[in-house]
């Protein structure tokens, strides 16, 4: 990722464990041993993969700078966890390089650097979730090699294991055995990536919660809420569901916390209506404005909205993402299938009554947009949300559509690309080339921009939109074009050959990065 976002909502780096401390499996034999961090490619993943029982990659980028910045620390864990017993190896694959695709594709790496945890052979692959720090990193590599549940035997264990940064889960068993803790112990495998799991045989020596009870039971504890919530349904799917529900905060908490950052992804990714109320925190009325919005979420919990409250401070990413002005705090911003609703310079107790009115159905969406241009001649023409039909849908030509970030650093990058492809096409008078920024315009739903830079082909004869997910060279733009602009012209000699001069190198135009809207969480 280009910039310390917090949406993103996260992802991070690669670890592989040896079964000792020097390269000698079969599969290990063609590997790169660089540093402490072993290399891996297509040509030796698959095998040293199924060599090991546990093994963590990071997959990055040579260009990210968040990966740079990740190297010296992951480096220095990377010496430590090969010397413990069992040793533990720090492994990266370059997702970037071409001849590695199939593996990017294969563990659906959409960001740098992303770090997958890798279990028995490859059969078991669950996101890292832990600090990005060396120390941080090899003490959460240290649980996730160990048992997945941990027995607390001690008030002094528990007291430790249980503390105010994180979700910690307890089962509480009269016996380590049955079906509960079998159910149990499964779904601590599943989830230890995400959560601290322990056991213990009485309730007496945990801090909250009823001490007499015998159990079966479990109790999960948490740093927001009510603190701790008890549930005894040992199947499965339900032992799952009491985790992610009980486990994730009723508002959402967006501040300079880490601890907070975790949840963001998952806020972020989740289908329900965004309610998100960005505010400084250093703001009088912040407490009533938490108090207001933990009432509305208690109110409105049938209505399926998830409820955040963000300081702008820590928050500028997602508050520019989704293109708001600071004049207009404190603001409380709906995002839903419906549309996008605006409440700007809001008291707290105009909160609950305007969500009302919102759920009622009676708030008239906002569109945003920038002004229509007074002049539009320049090669890549300027899109807004106001003269989008005109531009694009209802235009009669070819339309290769770029939505932007003015805050993306690859946005930045692919602007001469996209300026040496309008000139190319400048004399072509079924083409344009446009741009839009997304964080200033609402985006039609026609479109799903999930990050940036997105580009949109819409066709002449109001066709199917397509999606461009190629090399963000001007060569390999312009042979999209040609090859689905409608109707099917042949294209000038000065369009279809690109000299060599004036491409934008490869290594400079990042080509599998995009910038989502979960990117802006570390």
């Amino acid at each position: 990722m280009e910039a310390p976002l917090l949406l993103p909502f996260a992802t991070i780096v690669v670890i592989l464990l040896l079964s000792s401390g020097t390269i000698a499996a079969v599969g290990e034999a063609t590997a790169v041993l660089e540093e402490a961090v072993l290399t891996l490619d297509a040509g030796n993943f698959s095998e040293v993969v199924a060599n090991h029982e546990f093994i963590v990659v990071e997959f990055y980028a040579p260009w990210c700078g968040h990966c740079k910045e990740l190297a010296p620390e992951y480096e220095k864990a990377a010496s430590v966890l090969r010397k413990r017993a069992p040793p533990v190896v720090l492994a990266k694959v370059d997702a970037y390089d071409e001849n590695n695709k199939e593996l990017k594709d294969k563990y659906k790496v959409h960001a740098y650097p992303a770090i997958k945890i890798i279990r028995n052979g490859g059969s078991d692959v669950s996101a890292y979730g832990g600090p990005r720090d060396a120390d941080g990193i090899v003490e959460y590599l240290k649980k996730q090699v160990g048992p997945a549940s941990l027995e607390l035997r001690s008030s002094g264990d528990a007291d430790r294991s249980i503390d105010d940064k994180g979700v910690v889960l307890v089962g509480v068993f009269p016996e380590f055995a049955g079906m509960e803790y079998e159910n149990f112990m499964a779904v601590a495998g599943n989830m230890r990536t995400d959560y601290d799991f322990f056991h213990t045989s009485g309730a007496s020596i945990l801090p909250r919660g009823d001490k007499a009870v015998k159990g079966p039971l479990l109790r999960l504890f948490k740093p927001f809420d009510e603190l701790f919530v008890d549930s005894q349904d040992f199947d499965k799917d339900a032992i799952k569901k009491f985790i992610e529900v009980s486990g994730f905060p009723t508002v959402l908490v967006f501040d300079a916390d880490p601890t907070n950052h975790k949840y963001l992804e998952r806020y972020y990714t989740t289908p329900s209506a965004k309610a998100m109320l960005f505010l400084h925190f250093s703001d009088d009325r912040v407490e009533s404005f938490k108090s207001e919005m933990n009432e509305a979420a208690r109110q409105l919990s049938g209505n399926n909205i998830s409820f955040l409250i963000g300081d702008v401070s820590a928050a500028d990413r997602a508050f520019q993402f989704f293109g708001l002005k600071e004049s207009d705090l404190p603001l409380l911003l709906v995002v839903a299938s419906t549309g996008k609703y605006l409440n700007p310079t809001m008291e707290p107790d105009q909160l609950i009554p305007w969500m009302k009115q919102y759920i009622y159905g009676n708030l008239t969406p906002y569109v945003k947009s920038e002004p229509i241009p007074k002049v539009n001649d320049q090669p890549v023409q300027v899109v807004v949300a106001d003269n989008i039909d005109d531009v694009v849908f209802n235009s009669g030509k070819n339309v290769l559509l770029e939505f932007y970030a003015p805050w993306c650093g690859h946005c930045r990058k692919l602007a001469p690309v996209l300026e040496e492809v309008a000139v190319l096409f400048q004399d072509d008078e079924d083409v344009v080339i446009a741009k839009m920024d997304g964080t200033a315009n609402d985006i039609p739903s026609d479109f799903e921009v999930e990050g940036y830079p997105s580009l949109y082909f819409i066709p002449s004869n109001g066709g199917d939109l397509l999606s461009y997910e190629g090399d963000r060279t001007a060569q390999e733009i312009i042979n999209f074009v040609n090859k689905n602009r409608e109707p099917k012209l042949g294209a000038s000699a000065a369009v279809e050959e690109v000299t060599q001069t004036s491409v934008v190198e490869e290594e400079d135009t990042p080509k599998i990065y995009t910038t989502k809207s979960t990117d802006y969480i570390e």
